[in-house]
């Protein structure tokens, strides 16, 4: 495994010993471990054992079980009891939700605090927890802050095929509109942006994906996104994955032919409508733009190539900015 720099950040250690006095602590934020579970037994202990060797020590875990028919449950429940000094709880689901409910129905149930979404197969590096909440930490308290990053591409038994895309473009709301940047199992939110995302998941019925829509809604309010070029999680690919890591040329031919049968527009419909539920919760000038890409939908082709540009909508890679206009164009946006 990679030796991969990281932020230094107080884990309450004294930073200052004066002769006569006790040592200053600088308190460690805590942290809620958000964890979607479903038939995840065959990963979920590696997945664990990683959150136990966290260098940010001050962390919970909230594991919502979405209706497993495996021994999923129980290993979670059993890596509870062996660390009792950890808030560790597990809630079952009679019924499957699926995986973006699941989240969103954790982010409901998480107390205040920060917050980081967990999959269920992956490997966190230790200073995982710590490098984010080092990027966060920076951030005015007032404004809502997300961070993501890359990941670790690998293989079943955890050998590594290569890096998640490096994103070179600014995250913005005109981003959000059309695609996601913010890979779920990376992300870390302060305590500003979980509250809101908590109001935006009580006023939203559906979703496309539970990162998407963080994605969409911190930028939509004004908040910071930062994306972090060092990768600090293990990305498990396997059969059972619930979203793949994307990569390659056929990965790149599979999304134009989505693209190709709606699958963009489909998607945008369901984003549209979740922030036209919380467009309170939007700046002015992101509520404007909301209304507009809505429009543009409708325009002819031409027009609706030059309302992106206006509007500043756009995808990270060339490739994919190539994909968008054809979509635009073909009326699949």
């Amino acid at each position: 495994m990679p030796v991969i720099p990281y932020l230094p950040v107080y884990q309450g250690r004294p930073t200052t010993q004066r002769r006569g006095f006790p040592p200053i602590r600088i308190p460690v934020p805590p942290v809620t471990i958000l964890m979607a579970l479903y038939n995840g037994a065959r990963y979920l202990p590696e997945q664990l054992d990683s959150i136990a060797r966290q260098t940010h020590r001050n962390w919970s875990l909230l594991i919502h079980d979405d209706a497993s028919d495996d021994t999923g449950p129980t290993i979670a429940k059993a890596f509870a009891s062996t660390l009792r000094n950890r808030n560790i709880r597990v809630l079952r689901n009679k019924r499957r939700l699926g995986a973006a409910q699941a989240f969103l129905q954790l982010v409901r149930a998480a107390p205040s605090g920060a917050i980081a979404f967990s999959d269920q197969d992956d490997v966190w590096m230790p200073e995982k927890l710590e490098r984010a909440m080092g990027f966060l930490n920076d951030v005015p308290a007032h404004l809502p802050a997300l961070y993501c990053g890359r990941t670790i591409v690998t293989d079943a038994r955890l050998q590594r095929q290569g890096l998640s895309p490096r994103f070179r473009r600014p995250p913005s709301f005109g981003n959000a509109l059309v695609q996601n940047i913010a890979a779920g199992n990376t992300i870390v939110m302060n305590e500003t942006a979980a509250r809101l995302l908590r109001t935006g998941a009580e006023a939203a019925s559906d979703v496309v994906a539970h990162d998407w829509f963080a994605y969409l809604l911190i930028t939509g309010a004004g908040g910071q996104v930062i994306f972090d070029e060092d990768p600090h999680v293990l990305y498990r690919q396997h059969t059972q994955n619930h979203v793949g890591a994307n990569q390659g040329p056929w990965a790149r031919f599979d999304r134009l032919c989505a693209v190709a049968r709606g699958q963009l527009t489909d998607w945008a419909d369901v984003n549209v409508q979740a922030l036209k539920a919380v467009s309170p919760l939007l700046t002015p000038e992101n509520r404007n733009m909301l209304s507009e890409f809505e429009c543009t939908r409708s325009l002819t082709p031409f027009r609706r190539l030059a309302a992106l540009r206006q509007l500043r909508i756009y995808r990270q890679t060339p490739a994919a900015n190539i994909v968008l206009r054809l979509a635009a164009l073909a009326g699949k946006l």
